[in-house]
């Protein structure tokens, strides 16, 4: 009878509890007041506000700069369509082949209109230089300011020495703008004067007076080339072309 009066075995153990450590990396922060959502929800407020102004404050960031070779073509692309910028280029393609065609129209005509002289006549003029008319050229006649591309051949009359030649084929012809200062290559005012009153495509026999070719100091142009004082000189001018000089 004694057992019936007996604990049972899981009353005999008194009940524990089992203590729980933290860690410093878990300990639980200490107990702060809560903030009540009004606050919470005006300092969100304010930060946004604060990067908004930050962000209107950024300053703008500087235009892509396009490299092109035409900008015209680039700008109309970009304002009014890749249509815009093909029609340019293609006007430009039509103004290049409209150049061609022209210049070839220029060179047909003045090869049709140049003929040559039978018979050689002396022409006097009042400045005192002479000529003889070789080929009467049927090109435009060059202005001050033009680009005039000429095959000149020069020497003292009387004498077989030449000084300038641009005929021989060694030799490139001599390009000069008219009015330019001050002369090369054996050029003279006498030689630029005759050449306002020829054509491209014409050909002359000049003969120049010293006062109108390099005068009573003579003239050195190099390379052991001399030209003796007060000496009257012999040109064979030709023109091969006038253009407008290039900007």
């Amino acid at each position: 009878m004694a057992t019936l009066f007996t604990s049972p075995p899981f009353l005999s153990h008194p009940l524990t509890r089992t203590p729980h450590f933290f860690s410093s990396s878990q300990t639980p922060p200490p107990n702060q007041p809560s903030q009540p959502p009004s606050l919470k929800l005006s300092t969100t407020s304010s930060e946004q506000l604060a990067s908004v102004k930050v962000g209107e404050a950024k300053p703008p960031k500087a235009a892509t700069t396009v490299e092109t070779t035409d900008w015209i073509a680039s700008s109309l692309t970009r304002r009014f369509g890749l249509g815009a910028g093909l029609a340019w280029a293609a006007f430009l393609a039509v103004g290049v082949i409209s150049e061609q065609i022209k210049t070839r129209i220029e060179v047909s005509e003045q090869e049709a209109n140049t003929r040559d002289v039978e018979k050689q006549e002396e022409v006097v003029l009042p400045n005192g230089l002479r000529y003889y008319e070789l080929r009467v050229g049927g090109g435009a006649s060059p202005r001050n300011g033009d680009l005039v591309v000429i095959y000149l051949k020069g020497k003292i009359q009387g004498k077989d020495e030449v000084f300038v030649d641009t005929f021989d084929r060694d030799q490139k012809p001599l390009a000069l703008i008219i009015g330019s200062r001050p002369y090369t290559k054996g050029m003279c005012e006498g030689v630029e004067s005759i050449l306002k009153s020829m054509k491209a495509g014409g050909k002359r026999r000049l003969i120049v007076p010293p006062n109108l070719g390099f005068g009573e100091n003579g003239a050195d142009l190099g390379s052991g080339v001399q030209i003796p004082p007060s000496a009257t000189l012999e040109y064979i001018i030709e023109i091969e072309k006038v253009s407008i000089a290039p900007a």
